[in-house]
């Protein structure tokens, strides 16, 4: 007799449990397109090719990208495509410093360039999401976006002690994340790369900081919490 009421128990226990267990938002899949916000911080620096110059003289012994942090905001807009496709808009505000090192011999002395940056992304996208487990999904991203400076300093005069930044940049970001589905709205972590593919480095060979510089292409890491509806 005890081990049938044993069974009991942990049937009667399960199936409580799924008459307390709902689905949130069940006829969220089969929308059109839906809006949502971004809320993002993230971790950018350059990646810096030295030029050919750097190692003829001897005045700047280290030049070097640092990494330094910021934050995003931005609109989101989201297109089904199918059962497991989704075209995704997300423009954003992004506020960054990629800062360049400098270590020189005469007089010895370490430097560093704040390179402010305040940018307008446009990023376009694929999302590729899984089958909701629950009120849980995972997905990825891939896609292109342009990204503007508003902070570019490519036209400034008085240049001397400048790296010159152009203010266009073009690029590729992947990532994932997950969206844990809520009663009103969709919590949805997520951590992408989104790295530049142009060289926004404005050639200047009468800028001694910028005379030992042959490229550089932006580099950001991105973790971004979106609140979708």
């Amino acid at each position: 007799m005890r081990i049938p009421l044993v069974l009991f128990i942990i049937l009667w226990n399960s199936g409580g449990a799924k008459a307390q267990y709902q689905m949130n938002m069940e006829e969220h899949d089969a929308k059109p397109y839906y809006f949502g916000i971004t809320l993002a911080g993230n971790n950018s620096n350059f990646k810096l090719f030295h030029d050919d110059i750097f190692l003829k003289q001897d005045s700047i012994v280290v030049a070097e990208p640092l990494k330094t942090f910021g934050f995003n905001l931005g609109l989101l807009g989201n297109v089904r495509l199918s059962e497991f496709f989704d075209l995704r808009l997300n423009p954003q505000l992004l506020f960054a410093s990629k800062n360049l090192f400098y270590k020189e011999n005469y007089p010895y002395r370490e430097t560093t360039k704040n390179i402010e940056s305040i940018l307008i992304s446009f990023p376009i996208q694929i999302k590729f999401k899984s089958d909701r487990i629950g009120n849980m999904r995972v997905y990825t991203i891939a896609g292109l976006k342009y990204d503007y400076d508003l902070a570019s300093n490519a036209r400034a005069r008085r240049a001397e002690e400048l790296v010159k930044i152009r203010a266009g940049d073009y690029g590729y970001e992947l990532g994932a994340g997950f969206e844990f589905y809520f009663p009103s709205f969709i919590f949805s972590p997520e951590f992408k790369i989104s790295n530049g593919l142009g060289n926004v480095h404005v050639k200047d060979p009468n800028l001694r900081y910028s005379n030992v510089i042959d490229k550089l292409q932006s580099r950001m890491l991105v973790f971004s919490i979106h609140l979708e509806g």
